[in-house]
Formats: C-alpha cells, sequence, structure tokens
C-alpha cells in the first residue's frame, strides 16, 4: 500500500513538472520569435530546448510511475487470484468426486440412503456458489489481462518519450556549445574572470566564503556599472543636455520568483538538520540521472567549475542582490561571465546517484527556495 502510495504521489508530481515545462517551452518559444535581437533570442531558444528536456523527462518519470502503479495492482490482483483458486480447486474437486459416484456404490458405503440424499441436496445447492466465484475469478483474469495491456502502453509510452529526450539534449548541446562561442566572443575579458574566479576558489576556506566573495565582486560590477564613463568635452557648452540617469547594464530587473533548477524530489527541506550538525540553507533534490539543469532566473554565471566535496558547482548572480548557488552538477555548458535568462541550460546531473542542491541567498542571507518557486 506504501508503494502505491508513493508512486501515485511521484505521478502527481511528475505530471505538474511536465505542465510546468511545457508551457515554460510554450512561453519562451513565443518569445524567441517575437524578439528582434539575435543574442535574446538565442537566450530564449536555448532556454526553450532546455524546457522541453525537462519536459520530456517529466514525461519519463511519470511514465515510470504509472508503471509501478499498474505493477503493483497486477501484483495485488495476482495475490487475490491465487487466494481465490485454491479453495475453490479443492471445491470443485470434492464436488466433481461426489457427483461422478454412482448412487449405487454410495448406497453400499457405510451410512444411511439418507445422507445420500443429503449429499445431493448440498451439491445441488453449492453448484450456484461455485458457478457465482467462477464467474467472479473470471472477472479478475479479465482485469489482469487489461493491467498487462495497460503496462504494454506505459511501456511504449516510455520509450517514445526517451526517444525524444535523446533527440533534444543534443538540441541543447548544440545551442549551450554555440552560446558558449558567442560569449566568448563577445567578452573579450572573459578568461581573465574565469581564472579571476578559479583564483577565489582556491583561497575560499569554504564555499559559504566563496560565495561571499562572489557576492562582493558582483555588487562591486554593479556600482561600476552605475558610474558614467569618461565624456569628451563638448565644442559649445551649452548644447550639452541634462544628464540622464545612470543605467544598471546587466539583467532588466530583479527576479522575485526562481524556478528549481532541476525536475525531481525534495528530499532535503530548508533549515533541516543536516548531517553536519548544522542547519540546511537550501534544498536538496534527487532528480534522474543525467537531468538537465537550468538557471532559476535572468543572470550571470559568476562561478563554474569543481570545488573540494561539491562536484561542480555554480554561481549565478541575478539583479536584487540575489545569487543562486547550485552544487552537485556531473557536467558545466555554462562559463563565467556568460549572461543567462531564466531556464538557460546549465549543465547535466551526474550519471549516477545524482543529489543537487540549491541555495538561494538575498543580501547574503540564505532564504527558502520554495517560497520564491515559479
Amino acid at each position: 500500500m506504501g508503494d502505491a502510495t508513493s508512486a501515485r504521489e511521484a505521478l502527481q508530481i511528475a505530471r505538474q513538472q511536465q505542465r510546468n515545462a511545457r508551457l515554460r517551452a510554450e512561453q519562451l518559444e513565443e518569445r524567441s520569435q517575437q524578439s528582434s535581437l539575435a543574442a535574446q533570442q538565442a537566450l530564449q531558444q536555448a532556454a526553450a530546448l532546455a524546457a522541453r528536456v525537462q519536459q520530456a523527462e517529466a514525461g519519463i518519470a511519470a511514465a515510470e510511475a504509472e508503471l509501478s502503479i499498474v505493477e503493483e495492482q497486477r501484483s495485488a490482483l495476482d495475490r487475490r487470484l491465487a487466494q481465490r483458486r485454491e479453495p475453490l480447486a479443492r471445491l470443485t474437486g470434492a464436488l466433481q468426486a461426489m457427483g461422478n459416484r454412482p448412487l449405487v456404490l454410495s448406497a453400499l458405503q457405510p451410512g444411511s440412503l439418507l445422507d445420500v440424499v443429503h449429499t445431493r441436496a448440498v451439491l445441488e445447492s453449492t453448484v450456484p456458489i461455485v458457478r457465482q466465484r467462477t464467474a467472479a475469478l473470471r472477472g479478475e483474469l479479465d482485469r489482469a489481462r487489461a493491467f498487462e495491456s495497460d503496462r504494454q502502453a506505459v511501456l511504449v509510452e516510455r520509450r517514445e518519450a526517451e526517444t525524444r529526450l535523446e533527440s533534444r539534449r543534443r538540441d541543447v548541446v548544440a545551442m549551450a556549445e554555440k552560446e558558449r562561442i558567442l560569449a566568448r566572443q563577445a567578452a573579450g575579458g572573459a578568461n581573465r574572470e574565469a581564472e579571476l574566479a578559479v583564483a577565489l576558489g582556491e583561497e575560499a576556506r569554504d564555499l559559504d566564503a566563496l560565495v561571499g566573495q562572489m557576492e562582493q565582486a558582483g555588487s562591486l560590477r554593479t556600482r561600476l556599472a552605475k558610474l558614467d564613463g569618461p565624456v569628451a568635452r563638448p565644442a559649445d557648452p551649452r548644447s550639452v543636455a541634462a544628464p540622464s540617469p545612470a543605467r544598471v547594464s546587466g539583467y532588466a530587473t530583479s527576479p522575485d520568483r526562481f524556478l528549481l533548477p532541476v525536475a525531481g524530489r525534495v528530499v532535503e527541506g530548508f533549515g533541516e538538520a543536516n548531517t553536519s550538525g548544522g542547519r540546511a540553507s537550501g534544498i536538496v533534490i534527487a532528480p534522474r540521472p543525467g537531468a538537465q539543469i537550468v538557471a532559476p532566473a535572468p543572470g550571470r554565471i559568476a562561478f563554474a567549475g569543481p570545488y573540494a566535496g561539491y562536484e561542480n558547482i555554480l554561481i549565478v548572480e541575478h539583479e536584487g542582490n540575489w545569487t543562486s548557488l547550485v552544487t552537485g552538477l556531473g557536467r558545466l555548458d555554462v562559463e563565467v561571465g556568460q549572461q543567462v535568462t531564466a531556464g538557460s541550460p546549465l549543465g547535466l546531473a551526474p550519471p549516477s546517484r545524482p543529489r543537487i542542491e540549491y541555495e538561494l541567498r538575498r543580501g547574503g542571507n540564505p532564504v527558502n527556495p520554495l517560497d520564491f518557486q515559479r
């Protein structure tokens, strides 16, 4: 019963994630068609492809949950059939033996003819019960055949979803590589920035210190971006217009909602006691092996690479002093300095026993990502 309940909950979660990913993909595809800027259009297309990958992943998870439910129902039916068949077989065999015995032989056995008449009466009254139970058994067998048909349909659905997933993953990998090349061409100083990020990672005593250093560096970049650059002296000072308000470069607006970076089941909640004896400053998600990791919101990659004890990690700076930390990635598809939008492909979960940790910070303080989930 517990397994069936767990499978139904998994099916409900997977179906919801599938719907969310499909809607997000449709919205991103529409924005991509409406965008007039090539760079923005490419970002939207990549995010739409990643959403289609997550839709296919959720479809596979839903099919597996359905398969688990069908197989549990079939196992329960098999147990019921076994329980019903055994006494019914014994009763039917006994009745057949009694019914096939000639009346003359019965009369020669110890006991009176009254016993024989009584046995015949019992036989006649029991036959309808046997027929009723046999009909019920046939109904259960029909259900068993229906379960097998459902099982085969779910297996076909899963194979089709797996085929779609592989095709979409190839598209995402190609698009991610294209985005990296464009990002390198657009930012000549990206290599120096990546080297600085690696140096900060080596100097940081722990992950909290690294995130803090990245937040300080991001805050400095934001303040520098607000400063006006040098202005050439005009030939006619009277022709100078009033200065316009400073524009913040980078992301358009501060996000107030964030995507979870990967589809899966939350296995450790914010603030729960962890193995180190403290409280979790983020959440832990158990996704499918090799699942697609996406950007929670528009932002800029501040750190991307391995970090001791966490495999590959990502730090994404968002507008409004927000920071996302994603750890446990198996593969990275972005580089330091690269701009991303909500849903941009960042990488993949490991192929074996993946656990993705997601920490969301505002002003340097961890907050519960589920409170700000899109």
